[in-house]
């Protein structure tokens, strides 16, 4: 079998995680300003998390010691640096340059959606508290813990295979078009409130389809070679990805249905 059928026979096995996130319900629950705000508020460490696999990525293709040695795997090493290119330091609306992470709460900031939890979290970091005792002490939400926990254990596993398959098949096209229409919608009711958000949604989400989804593919398809066993890693590491993605995707969805329900004028306002 080639390694092009084996990513399609990897993809074909996460045809109903995939399913099941593209058609979750908490996108029928998103109709206000408040319901995006608790998402992102959710979902800014899952896009912080997927930097920190990226970044884990790199050390593990290309090395970070010094003194410098020479990547064994060329391909991968060249794919992941383009990658973190784009990631890490990508065009803004203004031409000057910022993560998309960055992006994202400047988005977060636009909206009016609360980035101290996670500016504390990213402080404890700075601090060297270690990631999960640092999103447990800003009482992050369960699932977000998990979902977190779940990235680092894969990260701690050092096993590059495992994290190229995490990173790969559990990447931002998982928003489906449906959730660019509701941003699109709120944007206009808010006035422009949303429009950096909007530029990172097109931003990240034409990136992964047309350079970075194909790269990290082909990096997969370096990484694990011939080897049967590295292929099986990478199918078992990119379905426990895909899940703990639907389980933060339950945990937001509870949030946001559990919220306050305000008469819809304010709710049309909000």
């Amino acid at each position: 079998m080639t390694n092009d059928c084996k990513i399609s026979k990897i993809n074909a096995s996460l045809e109903p995680q995939r399913m099941a996130l593209v058609n979750h319900p908490i996108y029928e629950d998103i109709s206000t300003l408040c319901d995006l705000r608790i998402f992102m508020e959710y979902h800014v460490y899952a896009v912080w998390d997927f930097m920190s696999l990226l970044k884990s990525l790199q050390q593990q293709i290309t090395g970070s010691t010094i003194p410098w040695l020479p990547s064994s795997d060329k391909t991968a090493t060249r794919l992941i640096n383009e990658i973190v290119l784009g990631e890490e330091s990508d065009v803004t609306t203004d031409g000057e340059f910022s993560s998309h992470f960055e992006m994202y709460l400047q988005s977060m900031v636009d909206c009016g959606a609360n980035i101290s939890p996670v500016n504390d979290f990213l402080n404890l970091v700075r601090d060297k508290v270690a990631v999960r005792d640092a999103v447990a002490e800003i009482d992050a939400p369960l699932s977000v813990q998990t979902f977190v926990g779940n990235t680092f254990s894969t990260i701690e596993s050092n096993q590059t295979v495992r994290i190229a398959a995490a990173f790969t098949f559990g990447r931002e096209d998982l928003l489906p078009a449906i959730f660019e229409k509701i941003v699109d919608r709120l944007n206009l009711r808010s006035h422009g409130k949303l429009d950096n958000f909007r530029y990172y949604l097109n931003r990240h989400i034409e990136l992964d389809a047309d350079e970075h989804g194909p790269m990290a593919e082909r990096m997969v398809e370096s990484i694990c070679g011939s080897s049967t066993v590295n292929w099986h890693v990478a199918e078992l590491a990119a379905k426990d990805a895909l899940q703990a993605r639907l389980c933060l995707w339950d945990g937001m969805h509870q949030r946001i249905r559990a919220a306050t329900v305000a008469p819809d004028s304010l709710r049309l306002q909000s």
